[in-house]
């Protein structure tokens, strides 16, 4: 683990304590999390109904708005750091809490009976009409249907148990193969493959510091690595290696729509935080990486993907990269917000981007707003402003 990655790990949240390795934003730089006494009690206020709802945390609580015209619906009282992820349907989010994993139905705007005890909630993958939790403090491993979440009861699952707990990730192919990380808390050194039964099929230990995973089209896995990119293909583990002895990889984000995933690409192991202005991309059919220079630093919340696979960066001059990712060339770029500088402490709110369908969701907590922009014309849809600056942001799912 590099001193950067050091740096984000001994920076706990106000309710933590200090010695966890990362969640994801769905991955990054992120290697933190909340062991911290549960908090039992939340508040909520009173609101109107919500479509297609989109959920941004604030320091004390949850904003749910309508996806469509960003109008604030609800606001939920909930201490501490709260990460937000989708939970795969057109209702849900899965809240990674001080307790543990805990899922909230957006469009009714309150918490259901489903929920998954654990410390340290890490990383929340949907692929193939499946959901997985991984819980980084007991290496535990939860494959559930977002379907069975109707009904706000407790979901049947899938499970698995690491053979020890480390920061890890997981994901369920369309055949049942359930890919997971390897390592311990101070050391992840690859991965290894269950068929449905959880019987070892495959295994690789050739990659250190295993951080973060994408999917990419005919259901290639891609997890990354700081040499590189290991990948899952029809059976067989690939790694792809980096032009660089030490380049991690550890933030990737794919489309079924692609053959090609993207990464961010970081080659100095000894900064505290490294700003990196090259991307990766990485082609599951060739198992090449190539590198795009934006001419501009970005985030481990600054990584998506569009409806038609095309690659998405939001750089810290405050302009959306649209990508072509079978050329690296920048299609479009998209004004979103003003010019920002990550911050040292990656729990610390910055500019995000969520993607849900045709629409990239931006957010600007410096100036408490939220914009929303059609990826197809680059035309801003609409902006609100909220009573506090936002953190995390996500969704649920859009229909189809």
């Amino acid at each position: 683990m590099n001193r950067s990655t050091r740096a984000r790990t001994l920076t706990g949240t106000a309710l933590a304590l200090a010695t966890a390795m990362a969640l994801t934003a769905c991955g990054g730089n992120d290697d933190a999390s909340s062991d911290a006494e549960p908090k039992k009690q939340t508040k909520s206020s009173e609101a109107a109904a919500v479509k297609n709802p989109v959920v941004a945390s604030y320091d004390g609580g949850l904003y749910v708005l309508d996806g469509e015209t960003l109008k604030l619906a609800k606001t939920i009282e909930l201490p501490g750091f709260n990460r937000v992820n989708p939970a795969g349907d057109e209702d849900h989010v899965v809240i990674s809490t001080d307790t543990g994993f805990r899922v909230f139905d957006a469009a009714r705007q309150e918490f259901t009976d489903a929920e998954f005890k654990g410390a340290k909630p890490g990383h929340v993958v949907r692929h193939g009409g499946k959901t997985v939790l991984f819980t980084d403090g007991t290496g535990e491993v939860n494959v559930l249907d977002p379907a069975d979440l109707a009904g706000g009861k407790q979901p049947k699952t899938r499970t698995y148990t690491s053979a020890e707990p480390h920061h890890g990730v997981a994901i369920e192919l369309a055949d049942g193969e359930l890919v997971t990380t390897l390592g311990t808390e101070e050391k992840r050194t690859g991965a290894l493959v269950l068929d449905k039964n959880n019987k070892e099929i495959a295994r690789a230990e050739n990659c250190p510091g295993v951080h973060g995973e994408a999917a990419a089209q005919g259901d290639v896995v891609g997890l990354g690595c700081e040499d590189g990119v290991l990948l899952y293909k029809d059976g067989k583990f690939t790694k792809v290696d980096a032009p660089d002895d030490y380049a991690r990889t550890g933030n990737q984000a794919g489309s079924d729509a692609s053959p090609i995933l993207l990464g961010d690409y970081k080659t100095d192991p000894d900064a505290e935080l490294e700003r990196p202005t090259r991307i990766s991309l990485i082609d599951t059919r060739t198992a090449k990486m190539k590198l795009v220079d934006l001419g501009t630093s970005y985030s481990f919340r600054s990584l998506a993907r569009g409806p038609h696979g095309e690659a998405l960066v939001l750089g810290t001059n405050g302009v959306l990269h649209v990508i072509d990712p079978e050329t690296g060339k920048v299609e479009r770029k998209i004004d979103a917000v003003g010019d920002w500088t990550e911050p040292l402490d990656w729990q610390q709110p910055r500019p995000t981007l969520f993607v849900r369908d045709h629409t990239a969701y931006v957010s600007d907590p410096g100036k408490r707003q939220l914009h929303s922009f059609d990826l197809d014309s680059g035309e801003k849809v609409t902006s609100v402003t909220l009573p506090k600056g936002t953190n995390e942001l996500s969704g649920t799912v859009a229909g189809h």
